[in-house]
């Protein structure tokens, strides 16, 4: 069929099909932190579990999100789209539904699965189907929408959490799921890559799978029965998936990228960032209900001047970068988000939102937006325009497992175990360490990018795999 043309209907309900797919995903990233109190209280469940009621959604999603990308390429992007939602809906369901800690997190690392599938989709539909003089401005309008989606998220668990049940949290997907499958199958033209061939990488996808378990095991257990298997699982698991991408003829990571400074550099800041801004937000929303008070809704909107920032400010990041190289922004973004983080030492017994909470996060928001564009300009230069994304996956990838490993490792770190999350004393000198302990994080991704961050982006070549 013909390319589509931007301010048709086609259009108009192929970028809602896209926004409202990946804003399932972006809201049930948001959502879940404002509700982990109330959960852990009407569960009866242990921080660890906590860690793994949001650690088995993004474990499942970092795994596999290359290989879902993969199969939309080769088997339709809207198929694999929708399959994705349907999964993501009945998974949501069983959470919403789950009688204990044990299966809401078996129901979690589900609905990672199902936005693994989905959320490559999401914008491969409108790349694969739009003509190409429009397609910045339906990637902008689903940006835009999607960053609206994620601003509402704590808004929404908030009021649910709060005048409902936490489980609503969940089953609010399934009507926004049928109305998702309706807009995709209705106006969505299939595409494909034609270019794409060859056997899936499963054994890559299983790899990287328990790569991850078996780390965030040995983070979450550390000093358990099972921790040191779980490290030596995680250890073989990470080798076996390099040998494997080294020697498959269509990898799920294509290992040549990393030989390139830059790419490898890039990454290895937005893993430092993002495990930072991961377990920043776990902390801050149970530091304001278990020591401050504050009920589910005002938790929710008390992280707002982060999206507030982002929204308002993220593209004007990008222009910044674009003029004077992404050196600076990638260098000096950290280090503001750094300061904001010591800001919110502030957070306490007693706290007030406009003195201890607003400056703190307004900082880090415009850190982060000083920082976002750049970085993901970076990363695509760094890659040939045939593998662009492949490398914009990876990234991705390592920004979910940075906030994976961090939520599993920093709660041990500071101290923290079983319900110490309910105890305001106990968990007011851990939130302090574990501020620090991400205000180094981001310092250090600042140092990284200083050091290994061109002034001005080349061309890569293509790389070997």
């Amino acid at each position: 069929m013909s390319a589509v043309e931007w301010g048709t209907p086609t259009g108009r309900g192929i970028v809602a099909a896209a926004t409202l797919g990946s804003g399932l995903t972006l809201l049930d990233g948001t959502v879940v932190n404002v509700a982990l109190r109330t959960m852990g209280t009407d569960l009866d469940a242990s921080l660890s579990q906590l860690q793994w009621i949001t650690n088995g959604y993004f474990l499942s999603l970092a795994s596999l999100i290359l290989l879902g990308g993969a199969l939309g390429d080769r088997l339709g992007r809207r198929r694999v789209f929708v399959i994705g939602t349907i999964w993501f809906a009945l998974a949501s369901l069983a959470c919403g539904l789950a009688p204990n800690a044990e299966v809401l997190i078996v129901a979690r690392v589900l609905q990672g699965i199902g936005g693994a599938l989905l959320t490559p989709g999401s914008l491969a539909m409108i790349q694969g189907a739009f003509r190409a003089e429009d397609r910045s401005r339906a990637i902008g309008a689903w940006s835009g929408l999607g960053g609206i989606a994620a601003a509402l998220g704590p808004l929404v668990g908030g009021l649910l959490v709060d005048h409902a049940s936490w489980r609503w949290i969940f089953l609010i997907n399934l009507p926004l799921a049928a109305l998702t499958v309706w807009l995709a199958q209705r106006w969505v033209p299939e595409t494909r890559d034609p270019r794409a061939h060859g056997r899936f990488d499963l054994a890559g996808a299983a790899l990287a799978s328990l790569a991850l378990a078996g780390t965030t095991w040995a983070l979450t257990d550390a000093g358990g029965a099972a921790t040191w298997w779980a490290a030596g699982l995680g250890v073989a698991a990470a080798v076996a998936f390099v040998v494997v991408e080294r020697r498959v003829p269509e990898p799920m990571v294509q290992l040549g990228l990393f030989l390139d400074r830059t790419f490898s550099a890039a990454n290895a800041m937005t893993l430092l960032v993002y495990a930072a801004l991961g377990a920043i937000l776990f902390f801050l929303v149970l530091q304001l209900q278990t020591v401050g008070g504050y009920n589910a809704l005002e938790a929710g909107l008390a992280t707002l001047p982060i999206t507030a920032c982002m929204l308002l400010l993220a593209a004007r990041g990008g222009a910044l970068g674009e003029r004077i190289g992404p050196r600076i922004p990638m260098t000096f973004g950290p280090v503001v988000m750094a300061a904001g983080t010591l800001w919110l030492l502030a957070v306490g017994p007693g706290v007030t939102w406009w003195r201890d909470v607003l400056p703190g996060l307004t900082v880090f928001g415009l850190g982060l937006a000083l920082m976002v564009a750049p970085l993901t300009a970076t990363v695509l230069a760094a890659a040939p325009d045939e593998v662009a994304g492949t490398a914009s996956g990876i990234n991705n990838a390592v920004a979910r497992a940075g906030s994976l490993l961090a939520v599993a490792a920093l709660p041990m770190a500071v101290g923290l175990g079983g319900d110490d999350y309910r105890d305001p004393a106990r968990f007011d000198t851990a939130y302090a360490s574990a501020m620090v302990a991400c205000a180094v994080l981001l310092l250090v991704g600042g140092l990284i990018s200083w050091v290994t961050i061109p002034h001005r982006l080349q061309t890569p070549q293509t790389p070997r795999s």
